[in-house]
């Protein structure tokens, strides 16, 4: 394989807004962990088609599978939930794939979390534990603020006391009884008057048949920034009028849908999707025990999109405050876990999906075989990450 990193990441990223695709190769010289979350493409181009690993059952993956891609959301029935968060990468390819890019990010993002390796080590068996145990089971189940523990339940906690004038403040100001966006090229950015119209008239169109049309009446748009994979992808903010202005607004997320980094390098038979954005939907939909407020594919000037509820970066979970306590951050990785493995029963025999029974088997018989197998690579791999990582911050790129 062609280690010339700064090439194959030009390569992958062409076509991206200039401005914010600099800003993303900037932002991934930030520490290992960030490069690692920015070059999802990388790790699968360098996956061992060889691999035993490839060998096992077929499920639908998140593809991008790592410790920030799980968090809170509210669902279409309102309720909070945490879960994983990120579809983008969305693919039927051998369960392990997943595992082993989490237990990955485990061990690249340790120093990130100020955990020594024997530690990561320790977590990443807690993870692998709690994914063979519930895998087992064959049930699935989903994580509340009522059944949390630990961390995520602090978390879920946390949010239930949040109010939404202070989330709207921290992204918008009020001008003259009506919010509009800081576009201060932190968060967001000036989207040109043209598009703004047209976007206006996609989100009327879209909401026409609607119930409660009044509710997404649009009160401003702008650029948004975000994420660190999909910087330079088109997406915006976009503030409706919600339950009333200027304190009950809300803000939605469109998003370009781009095809799958997953898909060269799987030889597994995948649907036949309409477009991305419809890959993308249906596959959360499957993986998610209730899918997020809005959910939905829309078709913006013949490129397909993602509308859903904006969330926030704050619904993730601080994985560095687990304040030199192993236990509490054990317990984290012990939901991830299980979420990963309910996800995964959840979407079976669904379009080439395996069975429940498979996936209970695979994990009852002989479990050690393939948990050894993921282990021995993410330590070879967490090492070429981080020097692919060095690499990137010896070169020009972003400067």
């Amino acid at each position: 394989m062609n280690r010339n990193i700064v090439e194959r990441i030009v390569a992958f990223n062409q076509g991206r807004n200039p401005e914010l695709l600099q800003r993303k190769y900037q932002l991934m010289q930030q520490d290992p962990f960030v490069f690692f979350r920015g070059t999802c493409h990388l790790f699968y181009e360098d996956w061992p088609k060889d691999s035993p690993l490839n060998e096992a059952p077929a499920t639908w993956n998140c593809g991008d599978l790592h410790l920030q891609n799980f968090g809170s959301y509210k669902g279409d029935n309102r309720l909070v939930y945490f879960d994983i968060n990120d579809f983008d990468e969305g693919i039927l390819a051998p369960c392990t794939w997943d595992i082993t890019r989490l237990v990955t990010s485990i061990l690249v993002g340790a120093s990130t979390i100020g955990v020594q390796e024997s530690e990561a080590m320790a977590i990443c068996y807690e993870y692998l534990d709690s994914y063979t145990n519930t895998l087992a089971k064959g049930q699935a189940r989903t994580v509340e603020k009522e059944t949390a523990q630990g961390m995520v339940k602090e978390h879920l906690e946390n949010l239930a006391s949040r109010k939404r004038k202070d989330f709207l403040d921290s992204r918008t100001q009020v001008k003259n009884g009506k919010r509009r966006f800081n576009v201060d090229g932190k968060r967001f950015r000036e989207c040109p008057k043209e598009k703004q119209e047209k976007i206006k008239d996609l989100i009327d169109k879209w909401s026409s048949k609607r119930e409660d049309k009044s509710f997404f009446e649009v009160v401003d748009i702008a650029e948004r920034i975000a994420g660190t994979g999909s910087l330079g992808v088109a997406r915006y903010g976009i503030l409706v009028e919600g339950k009333g202005s200027p304190n009950d607004n809300y803000i939605l997320d469109l998003k370009q849908a781009s095809p799958s980094a997953l898909q060269p390098y799987t030889n597994l038979l995948q649907p036949k999707w309409d477009n991305e954005a419809q890959r993308i939907v249906n596959i959360e939909q499957r993986m998610q025990g209730t899918p997020p407020a809005l959910l939905s594919e829309i078709d913006f000037a013949g490129c397909y999109f993602i509308l859903r509820e904006l969330q926030p970066s704050q619904d993730k979970i601080d994985l560095a405050e687990w304040n030199g306590k192993l236990s509490r951050l054990a317990k984290v990785l012990k939901t991830m876990g299980q979420i990963t493995a309910w996800a995964q029963l959840r979407s079976t025999g669904r379009q080439g999906s395996t069975i429940t029974d498979d996936l209970m088997a695979f994990a009852s018989e002989n479990p050690l075989n393939w948990r050894n197998a993921v282990l021995d690579y993410t330590r070879s791999y967490s090492q070429q990450v981080k020097e692919d990582y060095a690499a990137l911050c010896n070169s020009n790129l972003g400067k």
